[in-house]
C-alpha cells in the first residue's frame, strides 16, 4: 500500500489479564513483516500497572509509543475515572526507559487553567515524554 507511517490503537481490553498485550505485540510485528519500510507508533491504553503487560505491547518494534494523558492532574479523576495521573507518567517513563520514542496528549477546554497545562506539560518532560500534542 505504500503507507509511511500507520498509527495503530484500540479500546482498551481491562477484562483480558493481559490487557491485550499479546495481540498488540501479534499486530506490530505483523505489519513490520508485511511492509518493513512503515514506521509504527502505537497509541496504548493504561496498562493498570501491569509492567509485564507494558513490556509485551513496546517490544514488537514500533517505533514511536504514544499514552495520552487526556487531561491535567486536577482533572484525571472526572475525566479518566479508572486511570490515575501517576501511574499513566509511570508507564511513560517505563515506555521511555524501554528505549522508546515516547508520546502523549491532552485536550483541552474542560475547565484546565494555563498553570495547571504548564504543570501537566513539565511532568511529561521530567517523565521523558518525546511528543506532546494539545
Amino acid at each position: 500500500m505504500g503507507v509511511k507511517h500507520a498509527v495503530i490503537t484500540s479500546v482498551n481490553r481491562d477484562e483480558l489479564r493481559d490487557r491485550g498485550a499479546e495481540i498488540w505485540h501479534q499486530t506490530v510485528v505483523k505489519v513490520k513483516e508485511v511492509s518493513p519500510e512503515t514506521t509504527i507508533e502505537t497509541l496504548i491504553p493504561d496498562v493498570k500497572a501491569s509492567w509485564d503487560a507494558l513490556e509485551t505491547m513496546i517490544s514488537a518494534g514500533q517505533e514511536v509509543v504514544s499514552h495520552n494523558m487526556e487531561t491535567v492532574q486536577e482533572l484525571y479523576r472526572k475525566v479518566r475515572p479508572q486511570a490515575r495521573y501517576e501511574r499513566s507518567l509511570e508507564q511513560i517513563s517505563r515506555t521511555k526507559a524501554y528505549g522508546k520514542r515516547t508520546k502523549s496528549g491532552i485536550m483541552v477546554g474542560l475547565g484546565e487553567t494555563k498553570d495547571q497545562v504548564y504543570k501537566i506539560m513539565d511532568d511529561l518532560v521530567a517523565h521523558g515524554c518525546d511528543v506532546f500534542t494539545i
